[in-house]
């Protein structure tokens, strides 16, 4: 909130834009103009395009929980106050969210303590789409990432691997959750023996899926957390946008929260292309 003073200092700057325009203008001219950097120039990555993978988190955006939803109270409007501001209430897991280590071990790396390096990697979209439109239980197994190898090679070192099961365009309807009469939900997942295969011959960091959980909705036993996690790797859980990003070569970019102690958290995420 601004203290006094600010509002001015804010117009102040505002009026001035387009010297600080045109100041930018001139210092694109001159660096083009002037010698190349080598050195820098070899150091930059391009890419053409940017893929949100994030869903717009709402009030009514399911969690995996009934009561883990997010919850907006507005605590000043611009006609009161001439500010707005609101105060969000939700749990560490809602919406698009990272699950760091410590969420499923005694022991772990908290959402902070993730390596910025293990947020930016190799992002590899594994297509179940097929699958789980015969089996909403269906499990990403060995044997479609084998099949994926076989197409587009072997899953490179440090990898992401993100499991499409066309769930994400279900949000934010019951679908997306899809209890059954007895309460159990019935949605796609990582099979725990896919995992331990990415993490003993794959090398992979992360796993990302575009359902509420890493395992599938009818899991009572949380396999793949309690495989994952504890080795000190992070997932993604209601990934979404994965339709639009190809199924090798680009780079996902993970924003986690940098919370002290977080168990995860709701993430912006983001694929370069």
């Amino acid at each position: 909130m601004c203290v006094p003073g600010c509002h001015a200092m804010v117009h102040s700057h505002l009026n001035r834009r387009g010297l600080f325009k045109a100041g930018a203008a001139a210092l694109t001219a001159g660096a083009l103009a002037g010698a190349a950097r080598p050195a820098q120039a070899q150091g930059m990555r391009v890419f053409n395009r940017v893929v949100d993978l994030t869903h717009t988190l709402t009030p009514e955006f399911p969690t995996y929980s009934p009561d883990w939803n997010l919850q907006v109270e507005q605590l000043a409007t611009f006609e009161d106050t001439g500010f707005n501001l609101r105060r969000y209430t939700m749990t560490e897991h809602c919406g698009t969210h990272i699950d760091a280590p410590i969420h499923f071990a005694a022991e772990g790396a908290t959402a902070d303590e993730i390596p910025l390096d293990d947020l930016i990697l190799p992002l590899v979209v594994v297509d179940v789409r097929a699958k789980a439109a015969e089996n909403a239980d269906y499990q990403l197994s060995p044997d479609d990432l084998a099949a994926w190898e076989s197409q587009h090679g072997e899953i490179p070192d440090g990898a992401c691997i993100a499991m499409n099961s066309g769930w994400a365009a279900k949000a934010p309807g019951e679908g997306f959750v899809n209890r059954d009469d007895e309460g159990v939900m019935h949605f796609p997942g990582f099979h725990v023996e896919a995992a331990d295969m990415l993490m003993s011959e794959r090398g992979a960091l992360g796993i990302a899926s575009d359902t509420l959980s890493l395992d599938h909705g009818a899991s009572s036993t949380f396999e793949t957390h309690y495989a994952w996690l504890p080795s000190g790797r992070w997932g993604v859980e209601c990934i979404a946008g994965l339709d639009a990003v190809p199924a090798t070569g680009a780079t996902v970019l993970v924003a986690a929260p940098k919370i002290g102690g977080a168990t995860g958290g709701n993430s912006r995420v983001m694929a370069l292309i």
